[in-house]
């Protein structure tokens, strides 16, 4: 069928669906993934909510994403009815300010220290939190999902090949170089072959992870906050010289992968169990990505390098997904919904979304781990999809830190755990901040060209394609200014003030 007929047949339902519907029962339309394999009208989640709750719903669930963004348009524009409540409802920040300022939803902020005691909590031990997701004019029109743990792209390193060599955990990037100087002469894999590739990575983005290894942590606009809350881009800065040259002299001695700006993920992953381990460092979320399930345990992750006596990495995700639930201006009894989404700010409600019941899906061990009672096939299969929830679009609530560190296998406790620690060295390069759809929008246009003119000329300096000296510099920060880096860097500081 064609993607446009889709749409209109997916309009048509939502018409349909939100019609008139039983006393007591509201209607709820959201995104829950590309591909989900969810089906809100019959998961158990929403059963036990119901029974926990009395509320029960009418749903309307979108499984793609162009469908949902046409979906919401017809919102915007008042083509479709308003459901009661927008569920995982990915609202972006633009979204959330304009279809307040034109009445669609409403302000939750005056229900939630009665009805909302679990997020009220969380956000004030959390000032930050609550700044993220209240407008300039005070309000708080959506509520977000919380995730302390989100992942992160993180560098793994073979301990075995470190082992096998003798060699310790590299600490600076100068011990880091020797280390993978060490990968690639000395047949860590003990297979008898040239064939380890010290360090894997894919793309410029990839690469940009290792610039805290010269002081380097920026956001996807290649700008930060600084100490004295200045907004600044590194792209100029002498930093970035350095760590290019850096880069370069690792390519020319052949230490990092030259198919990183022309592979993919599909085609560098080892998937044959009894293959050769040919990575030494790799710059993903987890190992998983690259190396079978038999390889896991080869590899940790490697803690950010110091600089200048600091271990600082980029926090990929922050802590707060802003717009995954509202509720609209036609519902007529908003504090009852907003104690509903409440118990998802909790243990247990978080409990809930993510594993089911305890007893039904899960159980504790005296150890105080827990693990699921079905098999690992079927827990794929199904308890996933028709028990659980937290899976696929941004889901309100919280996902506890500890209920995920607690897991009842060994590989995954093991990566948790690491993740905790590297979340303790990881910054937000730069806040959450509420932007214009004009501010939006110009930032999108200088993205557009300055990111793709930046990492193309950064990938020319590290390959040596353009030579990196004071002329080729010069000629590249200029340009950026030029193109308008620093109408990137006053838009974002007018938004901090």
């Amino acid at each position: 069928m064609h993607k446009g007929m889709a749409w209109l047949l997916a309009l048509a339902m939502l018409l349909f669906t939100f019609g008139a519907t039983a006393e007591g029962t509201y209607t709820m339309a959201g995104f829950d993934g590309d591909g989900s394999n969810h089906d809100w009208t019959n998961n158990r989640f929403f059963d036990r909510m119901e029974e926990k709750t009395g509320i029960t719903f009418e749903y309307h669930q979108v499984n793609d994403y162009d469908q949902w963004c046409s979906v919401k348009a017809s919102y915007a524009s008042g083509e479709t009815e308003m459901p009661d409540v927008l569920f995982k409802a990915g609202l972006t920040p633009v979204e959330t300010q304009e279809w307040f300022q034109a009445g669609k939803i409403i302000d939750l902020k005056p229900y939630l220290a009665e009805h909302a005691p679990n997020l009220s909590a969380l956000l004030a031990a959390n000032p930050d939190w609550e700044k993220a997701i209240t407008m300039p004019t005070g309000e708080i029109p959506a509520l977000p999902q919380i995730n302390e743990l989100q992942n992160n792209n993180a560098m793994w390193i073979n301990r075995q090949w470190l082992d096998n060599l003798g060699l310790s955990m590299p600490t600076t990037a100068e011990e880091l170089t020797e280390v993978l100087r060490a990968f690639r002469d000395n047949d860590p894999n003990r297979n008898g072959k040239d064939d380890e590739i010290p360090l894997t990575f894919l793309t410029m983005w990839d690469l940009k992870f290792l610039g805290h290894a010269y002081g380097l942590v920026a956001n996807d606009f290649n700008v930060y906050l600084d100490e004295n809350g200045t907004v600044r881009t590194t792209l100029d800065s002498d930093e970035n010289y350095a760590f290019l040259t850096w880069l370069h002299q690792l390519w020319e001695e052949e230490l990092i992968d030259h198919t990183g700006f022309s592979s993919t993920d599909t085609v560098r992953a080892i998937t044959d169990k009894d293959a050769p381990i040919t990575y030494g460092v790799m710059l993903a979320p987890t190992p998983l990505s690259l190396v079978p399930n038999n390889a896991l345990e080869q590899y940790e992750m490697l803690m950010p390098m110091v600089y200048e006596g600091k271990q600082v990495y980029r926090d990929l995700g922050g802590d707060v997904v802003r717009g995954a639930f509202a509720i609209s201006s036609a519902c007529e009894n908003p504090a009852e919904l907003v104690a509903w989404v409440d118990y998802l700010y909790s243990e247990e409600g978080c409990r809930l979304a993510q594993a089911g019941l305890e007893g039904e899906e899960y159980e504790w061990h005296e150890d105080g781990t827990w693990s699921w009672l079905a098999d690992p096939q079927t827990v794929a299969s199904t308890v996933l999809s028709e028990v659980t929830m937290s899976e696929g679009g941004i889901m309100p609530g919280i996902s506890s830190v500890e209920f995920q560190r607690t897991y009842d296998e060994k590989e995954t406790a093991r990566a948790i755990s690491a993740l905790i620690e590297l979340k303790k060295m990881s910054v937000e390069p730069y806040p959450l901040v509420w932007l214009t759809a004009e501010e939006e929008n110009k930032l999108a246009t200088l993205q557009a060209e300055i990111g793709k003119y930046a990492d193309l000329h950064m990938t020319w300096f590290v390959t040596g394609d353009m030579p990196l000296n004071d002329d080729t510099w010069n000629d590249f920060c200029n340009t950026l200014t030029d193109m308008g880096v620093n109408e990137i860097v006053a838009i974002l500081q007018n938004a901090v003030k």
